[in-house]
């Protein structure tokens, strides 16, 4: 599993003052509550995987922790800098995908869409179980079969006032959970 930008700055790999205000106190908030197994855990992870048959990154195969792929000209670039045929990236929070076969196609998918990696290349996004930021407030997620060569991005129900509630307790930002309840 890649190391995001938030877990690079909770463990000091990464100053946050690149962050926003508010992530910038949550990784602060984090940094004095996680527990020691918890940030070793996080010290063990990088923001790129070399070696699997997928390329897997946090942002980019350009920019491992800070780029947003959102264009299909960016994706292409992205597509160049890859080894392996399929990769698998995160940070915008978006679930899309991005297809270069005779010609270059990009778009957000929908929970229950699968498609057939088999040929061509690929770069995919699952989203995100924690922060979606598509507008779908469900926790957004892909299973990836790199022996059948499938993707299915899949969408669950979670608690999100409870989410939202534990925000709040712990004394971060109100808006930190509210975004929750409208996927962004």
């Amino acid at each position: 599993m890649p190391a995001g930008n938030h877990d690079l700055g909770v463990i000091g790999q990464i100053d946050i003052a690149d962050f926003s205000p508010h992530a910038a106190e949550a990784a602060r908030w984090t940094r004095e509550h996680a527990s020691a197994e918890t940030l070793g855990f996080l010290g063990e992870l990088k923001a790129k995987r070399d070696g699997e048959v997928i390329g897997l990154w946090h942002a980019s195969p350009r920019d491992e922790v800070w780029e947003y792929v959102l264009s299909v000209p960016q994706a292409e670039e992205c597509m160049d800098e890859m080894e392996p045929r399929v990769g698998a990236i995160g940070h915008t929070h978006v679930p899309c995908r991005f297809t270069r076969t005779d010609q270059m196609v990009g778009e957000t998918v929908a929970g229950g869409t699968r498609f057939d990696l088999s040929e061509g290349e690929w770069l995919v996004n699952p989203g995100s179980v924690g922060q979606p930021r598509d507008g779908d407030p469900r926790a957004a997620w892909m299973l990836l079969d790199p022996e059948g060569w499938t993707a299915e991005w899949r969408r669950v129900d979670y608690p999100i006032a409870e989410a939202a509630d534990a925000i709040e307790a712990a004394g971060l930002p109100r808006s930190l959970g509210e975004r929750l309840f409208i996927g962004q």
